[in-house]
């Protein structure tokens, strides 16, 4: 089951060698607050602002997580990682 509430850690090694590691803060079962690092690159590099702005009060599902990232990287260059990799490690966190 998943958690409704709490901080949650997601950590992700891709093919390739690129790391992705997310925090984020579960309330009532949406994304309160996340902040999303590691060494992969995208351009702008504002975007992954935009990115974790985007994910704030989603509900902690695969579907809508899955949505709002393809949304909110729609344009955006993504070197070394795919968007499937941000859902893979949010999910991952749970």
């Amino acid at each position: 089951m998943k958690a409704e509430n709490g901080i949650l850690k997601g950590e992700l090694k891709i093919k390739g060698g690129k790391l992705i590691k997310c925090t984020l803060e579960l309330h009532e079962g949406r994304i309160k607050n996340i902040k999303i690092t590691g060494d992969f690159f995208m351009y702008p590099e504002h975007a992954i602002e935009k990115l974790e702005k985007a994910l704030q009060n989603a509900r902690f599902q695969e579907e809508e997580i899955s949505k709002k990232i393809k949304e909110a990287l729609k344009g955006v260059e993504l070197i070394g990682v795919a968007v499937d990799d941000f859902v893979d490690v949010i999910m991952n966190a749970g």
